[in-house]
């Protein structure tokens, strides 16, 4: 499950990000309304966790124009302030949850557990494309109705690639969201697990899952 945090102080958001990793969720950490704006563009998240003061603007507005555009992802407020009316204010403008700064960590993990359930039955948690079926909730992976194991990280990769239907995806790109860092491009870590999805997914030569495109990216064929 992926989990967006839009939070501005660099303490609190590593702080967060690493307790949700602890518990096996894929968080991604954006420190503006900018950023947050081009992560969801980028790709789908099952909840984001909000702060209000941010430096490019105000976290509510963010969420006004989310869920005036239609975004219907969960999203809980996590913010200093406390106020009543502030929790009322935010969640009158769409936000699904409030938990006021400071806070537990064994509490914010169970509001997010609960968004996600409440949340479950109306999202889609089976990527497909062709015979090829991925589910988020399990983490299952069958071709032709064949199960096929995965690692965590390769899972990760063919997740992003099924979101990502015939997009070329930069080697970048992939770092940046399989791996959260732009590392050294010069070594073949990309390469090593490219071959290794290829391998397991692709049943014959002829007929390419993952297409390499020269001095640009991968593709999902």
């Amino acid at each position: 499950m992926k989990i967006l945090i839009v939070e501005d102080q660099k303490r609190v958001g590593r702080f967060v990000e690493k307790a949700l990793a602890e518990q096996n969720y894929i968080p991604f950490l954006a420190g503006s309304c900018a950023a947050a704006r081009d992560a969801v563009a980028e790709a789908p998240y099952d909840v984001v966790i909000l702060d209000l003061g941010l430096p490019d603007g105000d976290g509510l507005e963010l969420l006004r124009e989310w869920r005036s555009s239609g975004f219907e992802t969960p999203i809980l407020i996590l913010s200093a302030r406390d106020a009543v009316e502030d929790r009322i204010h935010g969640l009158n403008l769409g936000a699904d949850d409030y938990l006021p700064k400071p806070f537990s960590v064994d509490e914010l993990l169970a509001r997010v557990r609960s968004l996600l359930r409440r949340h479950s039955t109306a999202k889609t948690t089976v990527l497909i494309h062709g015979d090829i079926r991925l589910d988020l909730v399990s983490h299952g992976v069958t071709r032709a109705g064949e199960k096929i194991d995965l690692t965590s990280r390769e899972f990760a990769l063919l997740e992003l690639f099924l979101q990502n239907p015939d997009r070329l995806l930069t080697r970048t790109y992939i770092a940046e969201k399989v791996w959260e860092t732009s590392y050294d491009l010069e070594t073949n870590l990309i390469d090593v697990y490219i071959r290794r999805l290829r391998r397991k997914l692709e049943i014959s030569p002829d007929r390419p899952v993952i297409r390499t495109v020269r001095g640009s990216g991968y593709q999902f064929a």
